[in-house]
């Protein structure tokens, strides 16, 4: 199967963009630099996207219900038979991590840019990724490898087993969903029979399990890339740790304050595990660092949304790889040949208000993005550009880089104050406020930092 698939991946010439925004924008850049044509879809929201003038093919794959379109199996496999797309590219979200996706694209003779289905919903369990994870040598947050059961009092004696505080979590889960922190033995109950409701809904399963609840980790990740051959490397690490309610909202490489000797073991432990499940494209292992050592979360079988500060920092750029190993090339390094240089910083821009978080839809009426040396923005939106009340409100990325952490966040500095983004509310102001922060500034932050800097901010 994997050879004929190899053989399929060889011949395509056309790449079906199965999602929107910024990142369809940046798979068709990548396709385009490989003398790749594309196929970009659309919700009757979205005809009017700049992506859409620069496709070669575009074709409305429903209305603006996500349900009805970027969701739409069926209606993405048809529109790739009628332009002849011989692949499909999921970007980040809607059916990027989607197993029976992936398997149905691949069994329509088409080529998934992703990992296979097996993969997918190996690492998409979070109780099958950890004993994967185990099994590799990764080191993981303490808990059992199995799902809670259903006896509430065996479940007792779990979290007394692990210590208080504990979290619950879907095992199907993500995105922040599915999941609640107990401190104490008498809220434990309540809680089980919230989560398990919620990720009945949410995931389609009630399937749960619980781990230690550290108190102060950050969010430490490692980017890994895989070839169909069984070449395997990891491109450095990120910190992600600047969240609010589990949703990023600025990135950076490297993770300020971890030397190459403690995460290098991690990393490698990383590309072991990827070698043992068969993994190909790209992918992302999350991990909790408290007191000096790593704790493995999950792990992104897709390309993440903070992929550019990697690109940064290794000078690869990632999408294009992701496609050259979805045409069954070999990799094109080895891990000694991976040098990450200097210090990069992205910074999320969302249609939102900085003060209530709530989405703001409307037109652009202006826009003006930085410029200069070590600035990258990724974006969708221009003057006149609708931003739809449907979808995710990020609507662009301001990416720096520059020799060292300090030189990043004064690149940044800058490069915020001169962007404007008019006729819709943005969290710019908020953006603006947080790197002029001083414990942000040293790299004293932890995950829950965000929210706690965020109540006085907006009490001030």
């Amino acid at each position: 199967m994997a050879d004929d698939i190899n053989e399929q991946a060889s011949l395509f010439d056309t790449v079906l963009i199965a999602n929107r925004g910024e990142i369809a924008a940046r798979i068709q850049r990548a396709c385009r630099e490989l003398g790749l044509k594309t196929v970009a879809i659309c919700s009757e929201a979205d005809r009017e996207a700049s992506y859409g003038e620069t496709t070669d093919t575009l074709l409305c794959v429903g209305p603006a219900s996500a349900t009805k379109s970027y969701l739409n199996r069926d209606a993405i496999l048809l529109a790739a038979r009628l332009t002849g797309a011989g692949a499909i590219h999921p970007g980040y979200g809607f059916l990027s991590e989607n197993a029976a996706f992936s398997e149905a694209v691949e069994n329509a003779g088409l080529v998934f840019i992703g990992p296979d289905a097996k993969s997918i919903a190996t690492m998409g369990d979070k109780i099958a990724a950890k004993r994967t994870m185990i099994a590799a040598g990764v080191p993981c947050v303490p808990g059992p490898d199995t799902a809670l059961p259903d006896d509430l009092e065996t479940i007792e004696r779990i979290a007394e087993d692990i210590g208080y505080p504990v979290i619950i979590k879907a095992a199907g889960g993500g995105g922040g969903r599915g999941m609640r922190v107990v401190h104490q033995p008498s809220a434990l109950r309540e809680a089980v029979t919230l989560t398990r409701e919620e990720a009945r809904q949410a995931f389609g399963s009630a399937a749960l399990y619980m781990e230690k609840f550290l108190q102060h980790p950050r969010h430490i990740e490692i980017q890994v890339l895989c070839d169909t051959h069984g070449n395997a490397v990891w491109l450095g690490h990120r910190d992600c740790s600047m969240q609010r309610r589990h949703q990023k909202v600025v990135e950076e490489a490297p993770a300020p304050g971890i030397f190459e000797e403690i995460i290098r073991p991690v990393g490698l432990a990383c590309v072991e595990a990827c070698q043992l499940i068969g993994y190909r494209g790209v992918g992302t292992f999350e991990f909790l660092y408290e007191e000096g050592r790593f704790y493995f979360i999950e792990m992104n079988t897709r390309l993440q949304v903070e992929h550019p500060v990697t690109e940064m920092t290794s000078g690869i750029d990632i999408v294009q790889a992701q496609i050259k190993s979805a045409q069954g090339q070999h990799l094109e390094l080895r891990q000694q040949d991976v040098v990450c240089t200097g210090h990069s910083f992205e910074c999320r821009i969302y249609a939102e208000d900085s003060d209530t978080f709530l989405p703001s839809a409307g037109v652009v009426t202006d826009v003006s993005w930085p410029k200069g040396e070590g600035i990258r923005i990724d974006t969708h939106i221009h003057k006149g550009y609708r931003v739809s009340p449907y979808y995710d409100s990020l609507i662009a990325k301001l990416i720096v880089h520059a020799p060292t952490r300090g030189e990043a966040m004064a690149r940044m500095r800058n490069a915020l104050a001169e962007t404007h983004v008019n006729g819709i509310s943005t969290n710019l102001p908020l953006l603006c406020a947080l790197f002029e922060d001083a414990a942000f500034a040293e790299g004293e932050t932890d995950i829950h930092y965000l929210e706690q800097w965020l109540t006085a901010w907006r009490a001030a």
